[in-house]
């Protein structure tokens, strides 16, 4: 009974899964992927430029083997063409040879001396039948081994080509990374300039400190000037009013009786 219901319980999580496996799966790559991208976006740009500068470092061992590889192919190549340059010349030689006893044979001589050495037409015939098959098979080697210098160089050319290139992709690369580090410098002294600007604000506001203080100076200075100025504009003590006909008397230089007689005449 135990295996009957592990057996149902296995075959409904195989079904389920096979129900929801592609969705299920696209939710689990975006996830992954989503939390890829976050991390690297908390990553410092400075870090990054660094690691970057890490990998172009981590190309010179591939591309030191690579030279060593081209390297290696050129003095292989150089060989086989001197190689070559031997046999034909050691062919050139034999075709001359050939030719020689070739015509040693037309001239209808029944004996022949070469090295101080005299040999029958048969011997000088079947020597020219052996140099011949001899010149044939060098020449077939040799035409074999030409084909195969031709292939050698074009390889080695597009090797060289591919060094070349991965060369200067590493250089671009380099320039690439200067270049960033530049912009990245920029924004770093950009930033700072940021920082200084609110120092400048700071410094506003001591300013502006100052000037209110300079205000409640000022409104203090002239509050003093206005109580002085109460003080004496406030009448205290009463003036005695003058008498008019003194204040004539004292004008004309006349005797007070006869102001009197000229105000009284002047009323009537």
């Amino acid at each position: 009974m135990l295996k009957k219901l592990t057996m149902v319980g296995l075959l409904s999580g195989l079904a389920a899964v096979g129900l929801a496996g592609t969705g299920a799966l696209s939710y689990v790559r975006t996830g992954v992927r989503t939390a890829g991208e976050s991390v690297r976006d908390c990553v410092p740009v400075e870090w990054e430029i660094k690691r970057a500068r890490q990998m172009i470092e981590d190309l010179k061992p591939e591309i030191a083997k690579n030279m060593q590889i081209v390297a290696k192919e050129e003095v292989g190549v150089q060989r086989l063409s001197e190689e070559i340059t031997t046999k034909e010349a050691q062919l050139a030689k034999s075709r001359d040879d050939i030719m020689r006893l070739k015509g040693d044979l037309q001239s209808g001589s029944v004996r022949f001396v070469y090295a101080g050495r005299s040999y029958s037409e048969d011997q000088v015939r079947e020597d020219l039948a052996n140099r011949f098959k001899q010149f044939q098979v060098h020449e077939q080697t040799t035409g074999k081994l030409s084909q195969i210098l031709n292939a050698r160089e074009k390889n080695l050319d597009a090797a060289r080509q591919k060094l070349d290139e991965m060369l200067s992709a590493k250089r671009e690369l380099e320039v690439e990374i200067e270049n960033l580090q530049a912009r990245l410098t920029m924004v770093q002294v950009a930033q700072t300039s940021s920082a200084v600007t609110l120092d400048d604000s700071h410094l506003s506001n001591t300013r502006q400190l100052l000037d209110e203080i300079r205000t409640r100076i000022d409104v203090a200075e002239r509050m003093t000037a206005s109580e002085g100025a109460l003080e004496g504009a406030i009448q205290l003590e009463d003036e005695a009013s003058a008498d008019i006909l003194d204040e004539i008397a004292d004008y004309f230089g006349d005797g007070r009786s006869e102001v009197e007689t000229l105000v009284s005449n002047h009323s009537l």
